[in-house]
């Protein structure tokens, strides 16, 4: 074991002093392998951003994986057991979707069925406090904008991420404010930026006109214009049930984390009266899984047949090389020099050439990715604090390594073999 470690350390000092001795060809070999160990680096950073953007819109528009989704239909009793059993807990989240329309009182929204700005779905009813539902067109025409409110009994971020834009956040530990605060998401800011319309609120069956408060923006990543309220501020101005009536065209979702009780005391309870559930867990990685694996199979192939030219480059400079210094290793081999120790001299210089040029492609990916973040950082929320992930530097690393064993190759047994005798006719 000494031994061995002792014709290790010599040939990686001979190794570094033939790299100094021959700067140019160290450095034409680094430059005909950088492509190619810049391209697998690349492509595996590339693959777990991708990863983390794909789970990152996912989490964004259903929920975090391992969480269990919880769809009921609205119904008061129902609503009434999924509000009491989640009440004051961390660990789960109701979430009721109302229809509402903010600005001109008695008209029609400018988006009748809370549709896109840009899109028209057509339709839509409006609903007057206590009042029956008319469609939308037989109301004349004025400034106001229907949104999606969905009223929440707690903190969703844990369970969806929204992405904050500007203002603040729902401060859910404060006292109710009899002015409900709301943030909207980015296609309803875009309607109000729009259109100018009064802050006055109507929901069906509520008991009177609401008066907002606005206090910031998300990416909630829904095409629709939505907007978020506390429920409890919201409550007050519903009279009993009303939240729960089921003509009113209202939706109710039950966010669970995972190894929670609460989904198994819920859909006890919700079954002992009746009602139908609809339960999924989110598992987006694992379905997306093989699309990822596939795609990065076919850039790591290109990649790899990039790195195969840094090879021939390496070798064939290697060869060059060995072609110069054929009387030095000759007159090593006469004065006792080992064969092995020979091939491993050579293999060092590949060996350390592929890890200097793995250095310098790892280095170079780190900063420019560092640069993205910096630049589209706020364009582009997924980008920002963005790391470099550590198994593209691996990847990195073995792809040096494997490109100095391959390059060095043959060039270590050529040197291996040549014979004593070839110092003499030096």
């Amino acid at each position: 074991m000494r031994r061995l470690s002792g014709r290790l350390r010599s040939a990686l000092i001979i190794g570094l002093q033939g790299i100094r001795a021959r700067k140019m060809r160290t450095l034409l070999s680094m430059v005909s392998l950088f492509l190619g160990v810049l391209a697998v680096v690349v492509v595996q950073a590339g693959a777990s951003i991708a990863d983390k953007a794909l789970l990152s819109d996912i989490e964004l528009t259903s929920a975090v994986d391992g969480t269990t989704i919880i769809n009921l239909p609205m119904q008061p009793k129902a609503t009434d057991i999924v509000l009491g059993t989640v009440k004051d807990r961390s660990d789960a989240v109701a979430m009721l979707s109302l229809q509402a329309i903010i600005g001109e009182p008695n008209v029609a929204p400018v988006n009748p069925g809370a549709s896109p700005f840009d899109e028209d779905w057509g339709g839509g009813m409006v609903c007057y406090g206590n009042g029956p539902c008319e469609p939308a067109d037989a109301q004349p025409k004025g400034q106001a904008v229907e949104v999606r409110l969905t009223a929440m009994t707690g903190d969703v971020r844990p369970f969806r991420p929204l992405r904050p834009r500007t203002g603040e956040w729902l401060e859910f530990g404060s006292v109710p404010s009899m002015a409900p605060r709301i943030i909207v998401n980015r296609e309803a800011a875009k309607g109000f930026e729009r259109y100018k319309v009064p802050a006055e609120m109507r929901i069906p069956g509520a008991s009177a006109n609401i008066t907002p408060q606005f206090v910031g923006v998300v990416d909630d990543g829904d095409i629709q214009p939505r907007a978020y309220v506390r429920l409890d501020e919201l409550a007050t101005w519903l009279p009993g049930g009303t939240a729960a009536d089921p003509n009113a065209g209202g939706e109710m979702q039950v966010l669970v984390s995972p190894g929670s009780p609460v989904e198994q005391v819920l859909s006890t309870k919700l079954k002992a009266i009746g009602s139908e559930t609809w339960v999924e867990t989110v598992d987006a990685k694992k379905q997306m899984e093989s699309q990822l694996k596939l795609l990065r199979l076919v850039f790591l192939a290109m990649a790899s047949l990039v790195l195969l030219i840094g090879v021939a480059g390496i070798l064939n400079v290697g060869l060059a090389t060995v072609g110069e210094r054929v009387e030095e290793f000759a007159l090593r081999r006469a004065v006792g020099t080992p064969r092995m120790l020979l091939a491993g001299i050579v293999l060092a210089e590949t060996l350390l050439t592929g890890l200097f040029t793995a250095a310098v492609a790892i280095g170079l990916s780190a900063a420019g990715l560092r640069a993205v973040s910096m630049l589209f950082g706020d364009s582009e929320p997924f980008l920002q604090d963005l790391q470099f992930p550590w198994e593209a530097g691996i990847a990195g690393i073995i792809a040096g390594l494997v490109a100095g064993i391959l390059g060095g190759f043959i060039p270590a047994l050529r040197a291996a073999g040549i014979p004593i005798a070839t110092v003499m006719r030096a």
